[in-house]
């Protein structure tokens, strides 16, 4: 389908519209006057942000959801035997998977900034928004997380300029059209579809091909170097650690916990100072990324301080969601060992008397073939408490279980599963939710720290307990 196809469409339904993917898409089309519909099976805060930009929406997936619409959109998580994707197919109307719409919708601008990635791409993306946003330019931006900025996670703007998540997974950043790619870094994961880390690098590559004017890649990670060898007629913009890249940081300084400072160079020259306020060595680097491609696009060094330093994080992306009677709950999207790592060595970095980490393992794949990674990670937080596997679009082929994961993790918490009958229904997932809140509200103390984290739906537990809490709390000051 081409660009003047989609611009006939009137109606657009979207199965699975509650979607980290599919909202930014949402708002997109929506401000550029498409009508659309949508359908989800679960209830969420992001459906009902849907519903309140007056979008009807169906829950649960039925064909007769597909009514009038000339345009069909599904995510790559619909499974083939979905009964209202079967209908989709069976209508003769187009259907699209998610991210061929998303590349259609970068083509559009002139200066699409598609950020990628194995860990990173939503912060990273978000800071660049915050950036350029903050700078009054009229972007337009789609974001796997929700920045407060932007009131949401996509927005359409009048300018040539697009900030854009690109995702690896199942090689969806290849539909698109990037003018700058942005590439963080490239680690294992997504095993199943990949295989190897090898071929993780070969679809970097063709991603870094796609691109129209330049790339800005970390020279200081070693898979990143590899996926950009070769590449020719872009101009290559390099970010890392050491003064041998075009942009890097100096004199680092953690001034507390959410706080730190940097003075940031390029090409040896020093630019002015960077301030903070989102945890982890890893953010700095993070934010050099967002300057560079920031700053390729015409913003000043002031601007981009700006941005950064009003910048609080990203929805799910060390999110602090509450405090009660002196304990502390935050909610982390991370979900990959790497990604654990960083995200709970900087926690243990700060001033809390315990750090606690609420881990919901994400797929069956990624447990299984990542444990012992997994293991190490969750070995870095005093306690690790472990709810159920969420397989999302997988079945259980791997035989594996949270059990495997607890029994190797020193002092891990986790509510054995009935391993006979394995499916998780959703009364399941709700009493392993329930046992998770209370052990923790049982012996979580004032002054630790609460991390939920995870890509599906953890964020449920984190409101569960910080629920709980101040109900007890309120009991014991009556």
């Amino acid at each position: 389908m081409n660009i003047a196809t989609l611009d006939e469409k009137k109606h657009i339904h979207m199965i699975g519209i509650g979607g980290s993917g599919m909202y930014p898409l949402a708002q997109i089309l929506h401000e550029k006057g498409y009508y659309l519909t949508g359908s989800d099976n679960n209830e969420t805060e992001t459906l009902q942000a849907v519903r309140d930009m007056g979008i009807p929406v169906y829950l649960g997936q039925r064909a007769e959801n597909i009514e009038g619409a000339d345009l069909i959109v599904h995510t790559a998580a619909i499974m083939a035997d979905n009964p209202e994707l079967i209908a989709a197919k069976a209508s003769g109307v187009p259907v699209l998977e998610r991210s061929e719409l998303l590349g259609i919708v970068t083509s559009w601008y002139d200066n699409a900034i598609c950020v990628s990635g194995t860990h990173g791409k939503t912060t990273t993306t978000s800071m660049v928004t915050q950036i350029l946003y903050t700078a009054g330019i009229d972007l337009s931006a789609f974001i796997g997380g929700k920045l407060p900025c932007i009131h949401g996670s996509g927005r359409s703007g009048t300018s040539d300029i697009m900030t854009c998540e690109a995702c690896e997974f199942v090689d969806t950043f290849l539909k698109l059209s990037p003018d700058i790619a942005v590439l963080l870094n490239i680690d294992a994961d997504h095993l199943d579809y990949f295989g190897t880390v090898e071929n993780i690098i070969k679809s970097f590559h063709k991603f870094s091909e796609l691109t129209s004017k330049a790339i800005i890649y970390n020279k200081s990670d070693v898979n990143t170097c590899k996926a950009v060898e070769g590449i020719i007629e872009k101009e290559m913009i390099s970010f890392g650690m050491t003064a041998d890249c075009d942009y890097y940081p100096t004199e680092i300084r953690h001034v507390s916990g959410l706080e730190t400072h940097f003075q940031l160079m390029h090409q040896g020259k020093n630019l002015g100072e960077i301030v903070l306020h989102v945890a982890g060595a890893h953010n700095v680097l993070n934010a050099v990324a967002a300057a560079a491609a920031a700053m390729y696009v015409g913003t000043s060094f002031a601007d981009v301080a700006k941005g950064l330093e009003t910048f609080r994080g990203a929805g799910r992306r060390f999110e602090k969601k509450g405090e009660v009677n002196g304990i502390t709950l935050v909610d982390d999207y991370a979900h990959h060992p790497t990604e654990l790592t960083a995200t709970l060595k900087a926690a243990m970095e700060m001033p809390f008397r315990r750090v606690w980490a609420v881990f919901q393992p994400f797929t069956f794949s990624r447990t299984a073939m990542l444990l012992d990674e997994f293991v190490d990670a969750l070995s870095i937080p005093d306690t690790a408490v472990l709810t159920d596997i969420m397989g999302s679009r997988e079945k259980n082929t791997y035989n594996i279980f949270t059990r495997q994961l607890g029994e190797k993790i020193p002092g891990a918490v986790w509510f054995p599963q009935d391993e006979l009958n394995p499916e998780t229904t959703e009364e399941r997932k709700y009493q392993n939710f329930a046992q998770v809140c209370q052990y923790v509200c049982d012996h979580v103390q004032p002054g630790d720290l609460v991390i939920t984290m995870g890509c599906g739906d953890i964020n449920k537990v984190n409101k569960m307990i910080l629920e709980e809490l101040e109900r007890r709390n309120k009991v014991e000051k009556t």
